[in-house]
């Protein structure tokens, strides 16, 4: 991490210095504080950070950040915390997927921050920021995931002859899952080459699989909380991943793979599709970093069974603990690292920004420079959160049921179960949680 964080920070310096739209009443307001802060970290993230200097500078404050790792790493760490009772931090990384379950850790952001700034996000992406009736979390960035693929596989002769012989249509990206398993398959020369990839543990499979549920006309819940992901839409979700990967045409270590497995390895050049967030976009199109820059391409998420695309989604946000003896300056900070200016910063990267004013000034800014690539991928990720965008329950529960449904999904991927087993098994151990916090009965 720390050699991501230190490439990145020398490449974003000179924007970083440039950075005009902090919101500090007065030069200085905060000398002599130290703000303790958790961040996610990763290769999607950091760019982000090198503003931080900056807004020292201008503050006079100090910002320690004693946490910098993936989501879910943080996310045990916060659990810990809270069970030690011992939150001594300011600011954390949040997500809307995550936040109900961190009971009353956060302040009301509404009585920190001016309405006049929140009027500046998307109203959805505040909704979705708030749990039972609290602003918990200022929004990041929306995330949703579309399908970027290489255009020297799909572009191939021998791979467009092939094809056409053996399914009787045109090569072109995957409109469906269906389509996409097929032509993973196809691709599929390991080891050395695979047709896609999926990361294979924590939330990140149960959330693929819970996007692949609702596409192919299932759900996870029935109205009254009863668990339904164990039905025939379920089963063919799961079979989906169990498929690839017993056909490899996924790499074998998949079913251990997280984010940046994933963004490193289609940047690799041995993937020929890769479902991912719109984070990646500006990796994979830097000869710096990836083999296949000048050949991504991006197109919309298939389409399942139930006519739906996959369109799990939700916002990285920042939020402001309790026990924060400066929240006047915490909010400051978050409202910097949050300001037109920053979002910007993280807008070039392809990430889909939570205010409207930097929606609309980047895809301007993509088509005036006639980077073609980008305002694509704008566009693309646009129309995704948009249209095709939905939540996973936002209900304290959730990532606890995860926790008990991805090491089944992980069983049937690698062949110790069935799919109608493996599922079976987390609806028990899911319905028990549900029984135990209240929701049947």
């Amino acid at each position: 991490m720390s050699k991501v964080w230190c490439k990145l920070s020398i490449a974003a310096a000179a924007v970083a210095m440039t950075l005009t739209s902090g919101v500090s009443q007065a030069d200085g307001e905060f000398k002599g504080t130290t703000l303790r802060v958790k961040l996610v970290g990763g290769a999607q993230y950091e760019t982000l950070y090198t503003v931080i200097p900056e807004w020292e500078k201008k503050t006079g404050a100090k910002v320690e950040i004693i946490s910098r790792k993936n989501h879910f790493e943080l996310d045990r760490e916060i659990k810990q915390d809270i069970a030690a009772g011992k939150i001594d931090y300011c600011v954390a990384s949040n997500h809307t997927s995550f936040a109900p379950q961190y009971g009353k850790i956060y302040r009301n952001l509404r009585d920190l921050i001016p309405a006049s700034y929140l009027d500046n996000f998307v109203p959805l992406l505040l909704k979705h920021a708030t749990v039972n009736g609290v602003l918990v979390q200022l929004p990041r960035h929306a995330d949703i995931s579309e399908l970027y693929y290489n255009k020297t596989v799909y572009d191939n002769p021998a791979n467009k002859t092939a094809y056409k012989a053996k399914f009787g249509k045109d090569l072109a990206p995957p409109v469906t899952w269906d389509e996409a398993k097929q032509q993973a398959i196809f691709f599929a020369k390991p080891p050395s080459f695979y047709g896609t990839q999926f990361a294979g543990k924590d939330e990140a499979i149960t959330g693929r699989f819970y996007e692949m549920l609702v596409a192919n006309g299932g759900a996870m819940f029935d109205k009254n909380w009863k668990p339904t992901f164990n039905s025939a839409q379920g089963v063919k979700s799961l079979q989906w991943f169990v498929d690839l990967y017993k056909a490899g045409a996924v790499p074998k270590g998949s079913p251990n793979y997280v984010w940046d497995d994933l963004g490193n390895g289609f940047a690799s050049g041995s993937v020929a599709f890769d479902l991912d967030w719109g984070g990646w976009a500006s990796f994979f199109n830097d000869p710096k970093n990836s083999k296949i820059a000048g050949q991504v391409g991006i197109t919309r998420a298939p389409r399942g069974d139930g006519g739906k695309r996959s369109g799990w989604a939700g916002s990285h946000t920042f939020s402001i603990t309790t026990t924060c003896p400066s929240p006047k300056a915490a909010a400051d900070l978050i409202m910097y690292l949050t300001s037109f200016d920053a979002q910007m910063l993280e807008a070039r990267k392809g990430l889909m920004p939570s205010r409207k004013d930097v929606q609309a000034a980047a895809l301007k800014e993509f088509k005036a420079k006639d980077d073609h690539y980008m305002a694509d991928v704008f566009q693309t990720f646009a129309a995704g959160v948009n249209e095709d965008a939905f939540t996973p329950p936002l209900i304290p529960e959730w990532i606890e049921a995860s926790n008990m449904i991805w090491p089944e999904l992980q069983k049937a991927i690698i062949g110790d179960k069935t799919s109608k087993q493996a599922l079976d098994d987390a609806a028990k151990k899911v319905a028990a949680l549900m029984q135990d916090a209240g929701y049947l009965k």
